[in-house]
């Protein structure tokens, strides 16, 4: 095929990939989700990928913007939907690079950069980026996060947000363009402008700093301190936090953003929290986020069930992330979902057979869980990981040791190591429903993972169900990002049970209690967009060109 040549032509015959079993991991969904695809396409430099759209105008071809593909909602993968024009799905990992500027109190970075290596690179300079727990372990990248507003578990700086990038769309006539609006002089032309920005061929005179494109959220603290108010305080589809890129979910080519980094604390500390009265966690919500001077760094909760559930099915998860970091996690997943290619055609292995090994053996080694939190285990249905840093450690402290004596709850002081396995208890447990049903598959139960923002002022904020709905689900996971109301419930369903229609009532629930939904995956293939999402995906991608579908609407060019 012409398409496919030319293709070849800009990316090498090794960088396109037509064989549906080698293309499969760019065409299947993290947790849900498949499509195909006439071709997957792996850009290695920025040109690159300016020529590859090139040849998407000149065939009018449906593109799938690809970074890491750790979306949990289908978002960047093509649907089983009937599209109207041959997709491709651009992967953009090989593109990496970032680059400090303004004595690293700023980065830019390019597609393929992820998270944690944002973070291993600022940590050589005492600085921080925006996020620095959750997706980033699995390889997330910056402009993944920045395209769905993703994160705000660090309650200081809210979802990931810039006004600053250089991106490429199609206009409503049809034409390819590449917009600077990066704030930094790199030329006129578009390959001149990607060929200097990638090479660092510009001087600090040629940036721009000015307060009128900012590389951070704006107002995040503000927000999250008025806990009177009957609005969540975020969430994907959030009107104030959709700008171009921001907010774009692939509706945009982003070549760059601009960010602002943070500077590291100089001390560090984690309060663990249990109680069994939910509303002595929501007082003590109140009372930080509105009398505090200092701002937690963030507030972590977890319930009994989800902390059980992980203890057991996130047990192997946790001892490799203790024992050999996040660096190799993307090796790790990839190889495992290499395996699983492999041993689909095999009869004699039934699908999941790596996982289904793992978690048998992680039965053989002893419980890692420290001690201290075992023992609030037994006497506590939920807990706090309560974060904070340098003057906010007196201030937390000093506070607790009076909130103590007028409440039912304890607290201790984690250690080094007790912090770091309590996180990642906590990260596991979003892996939990997967690994459960990778390993009951005879059960055949039905997962049911759902992200909400509550209400600033909810102050019932622990879900109960009514029986008709309770019935229906084995297990729950309550978890989330408690200071900011953003909560993580993932459902277990009881085997049979109607995954669809259990989520319109579950859902139907949240809209009664004034939650939004989803906070912090979004929208994907799996939730109707808003109308101030459409109008923000419309006017990005007039001719419906990139991840057409997206928020389940019009796959057809020009949105008829």
């Amino acid at each position: 095929m012409t398409v496919i040549s030319d293709l070849k032509t800009v990316v090498g015959n090794h960088h396109v990939i037509t064989s549906e079993g080698k293309s499969l991991k760019y065409r299947e969904g993290y947790r849900s989700g498949r499509g195909n695809a006439l071709a997957v396409v792996r850009p290695g430099s920025l040109v690159e990928l300016w020529r590859v759209l090139k040849v998407v105008q000149d065939n009018s071809l449906i593109v799938i913007m690809q970074a890491a593909n750790t979306g949990l909602t289908e978002g960047s993968v093509p649907s089983q939907v009937d599209y109207d024009r041959d997709v491709i799905v651009i992967n953009v990992m090989r593109i990496k690079g970032m680059q400090l500027i303004d004595n690293n109190h700023q980065v830019i970075a390019f597609p393929g950069t992820t998270l944690h290596e944002l973070e291993t690179r600022l940590n050589k300079v005492d600085r921080e980026p925006h996020s620095v727990i959750g997706s980033s372990n699995i390889g997330a990248t910056v402009i993944g996060g920045i395209n769905n507003n993703s994160g705000g578990a660090l309650i200081q700086r809210g979802p990931a947000y810039t006004e600053l990038s250089l991106y490429a769309q199609i206009t409503k006539d049809g034409k390819l363009q590449l917009v600077n609006h990066l704030g930094i002089n790199l030329g006129h032309s578009p390959e001149e402008v990607l060929t200097n920005l990638e090479k660092h061929n510009y001087s600090e005179h040629e940036i721009t700093f000015n307060d009128e494109r900012v590389g951070h959220n704006r107002d995040y603290e503000e927000r999250v301190r008025n806990v009177a108010s009957d609005q969540p305080t975020r969430y994907n589809a959030d009107p104030k936090e959709l700008y171009e890129v921001s907010g774009s979910a692939g509706k945009l080519v982003a070549f760059a953003v601009r960010l602002d980094t943070y500077p590291k604390p100089q001390k560090e500390q984690v309060f663990y929290i249990g109680t069994n009265d939910p509303d002595v966690l929501e007082k003590l919500r109140r009372h930080i986020l509105t009398k505090f001077k200092n701002l937690p760094i963030s507030g972590e909760y977890m319930h009994r069930e989800a902390y059980d559930l992980a203890k057991k099915y996130g047990k192997d998860s946790l001892m490799v992330i203790d024992y050999l970091g996040t660096t190799p996690l993307p090796f790790l997943f990839n190889f495992r979902a290499a395996t699983e290619r492999m041993l689909h055609h095999i009869p004699t292995f039934k699908p999941d057979f790596v996982d289904r090994v793992l978690q048998r053996s992680s039965a053989l080694f002893p419980n890692q869980l420290p001690k201290r939190m075992e023992d609030f285990r037994s006497k506590y249905y939920h807990y706090l990981q309560l974060k904070v840093a340098d003057a906010g450690i007196f201030e937390a402290k000093e506070y607790l040791n009076e909130f103590v004596k007028a409440n039912e709850m304890e607290y201790f002081e984690c250690t080094t190591k007790e912090a770091k396995l309590a996180a990642i208890h906590r990260y596991v447990a979003a892996s939990v429903p997967i690994r459960y049903q990778e390993t009951h598959q005879k059960e055949k139960n039905a997962i049911l993972p759902l992200d909400v923002a509550l209400p600033r002022n909810e102050e019932h904020w622990f879900e109960t169900l009514p029986k008709s709905i309770d019935d229906k689900i084995k297990y729950k996971l309550y978890y989330g990002h408690f200071l900011d109301h953003v909560m993580h419930q993932d459902y277990i369903l009881q085997p049979g049970v109607d995954s669809h229609e259990l989520k319109k009532a579950i859902l139907k629930l949240f809209d009664e209690r004034g939650a939004i939904y989803p906070a912090e995956h979004n929208v994907g293939h799996l939730y109707h967009a808003p109308a101030s999402l459409v109008k923000h995906y419309k006017e990005n991608d007039p001719t419906n060109t990139f991840n057409p579908g997206i928020g389940l609407t019009s796959v057809k060019k020009n949105w008829h």
